[in-house]
């Protein structure tokens, strides 16, 4: 917890900060000399964290890198630091030489904003073309966070950390894959589930719808997991809004029922692509069941209409014209996720 608190402190500083940072000299010593400080190492001590290492290769000679964090006498991570407004581009680095000439397994390329660890899972004693961890300080995540903190003095252990580096490695390059394949699914992708459900012969034709459907499964795949996850912490909610809207001497003539506010979490989960879920509030009626954004009466996002006996999903469009869809069951929300986004639209103006 501590290290995540100094971390968050720093992001702010790194936020606060950039626009009044010029050069790679003073990138070093307002953003990374404190990252290398809250993972222990003290950078006052010249035996521990020592600016300016220099590792003669070969004819070369004289060439530095900007710090070499040492235990027991040994360069455990040499870092390069760039200036914060450049990209990091680890080709040409001084880090691929200086890697194989020294005992250390780990390289940190930096420009105080964005990190890149690199080690040798490929060739040993050859640094890899692509880092295991990387991350942007200002967009931490908790992931993130447990890896930097095996590199804190206190817990570091290269065998561990190696051991761990592959597995991170290769789910970070999967993950981009599958993302890339979410925005546009690839023939291959797309021909592996078509071969699986179609029985007829995959022409071009059928490939190109499949490709449509295929995005649309996933797309609605995620946002069932999503709207699984919710539905502890929204049903929760809910009961505390009733709870503190409850009037002791009167009996509400309003029915919440669990399919609108199944509806309701179908909606949020579809929204929450473009806006954060505290934003999309629910307010029930005895006519229908609003959901409004930011809890605001004059920005409705879409009515649910399910106490006659045909069910309505109201979406409102530009100037707050509300058009009704008739719908069989509430999975049928998820047909109109297009509809549902552009509402937000007349609001955020987008």
């Amino acid at each position: 917890m501590e290290l995540q608190n100094q971390l968050k402190t720093l992001a702010e500083k790194v936020v606060k900060l950039k626009g009044q940072i010029d050069t790679e000299e003073s990138t070093k010593h307002a953003f990374v000399l404190p990252f290398i400080n809250l993972l222990g190492y003290d950078t006052f001590n010249p035996t521990e964290v020592v600016p300016e290492f220099t590792a003669d290769l070969g004819l070369k000679k004289g060439e530095k890198v900007d710090y070499a964090i040492f235990q027991n006498g040994e360069p455990i991570i040499i870092i390069e630091c760039k200036n914060w407004k450049e990209k990091l581009t680890a080709h040409n680095s001084q880090l691929f030489r200086y890697f194989h000439t020294t005992k250390t397994r780990f390289a940190l390329l930096t420009n105080g904003i964005e990190y890149q660890f690199y080690t040798d899972l490929e060739a040993a004693n050859k640094m890899d073309e692509k880092p295991f961890l990387e991350f942007d300080i200002t967009q931490l995540k908790e992931n993130s966070i447990n890896e930097i903190a095996k590199f804190h003095k206190s817990n570091f252990n290269i065998e561990e950390i190696v051991d761990n580096a592959s597995s991170l490695k290769y789910t970070k390059e999967i993950k981009k894959l599958i993302a890339e394949e979410l925005q546009a699914p690839s023939y291959h992708f797309v021909r592996l589930f078509a071969g699986e459900v179609y029985s007829g012969r995959l022409t071009e034709k059928v490939m190109g719808e499949f490709t449509d459907l295929v995005s649309k499964a996933f797309t609605q795949t995620i946002s069932e997991k999503v709207n699984d996850r919710l539905n502890s912490a929204l049903n929760k909610e809910a009961e505390k809004q009733q709870e503190e809207h409850k009037e002791p001497e009167k009996i509400s003539k309003v029915n919440t029922t669990e399919e609108e506010l199944e509806g309701y979490r179908i909606v949020v989960a579809i929204l929450r692509r473009k806006l954060p879920v505290e934003r999309i509030v629910h307010r029930d009626t005895q006519s229908y069941f609003g959901i409004l954004l930011d809890d605001n009466n004059r920005k409705p996002l879409c009515r649910l209409y399910f106490n006659g006996s045909n069910n309505y999903l109201g979406i409102f469009g530009e100037k707050r014209k509300e058009t009704r869809h008739l719908i069989q069951a509430v999975e049928e929300i998820y047909q109109f996720e297009e509809e549902l986004l552009k509402s937000i639209d007349y609001y955020e103006g987008n």
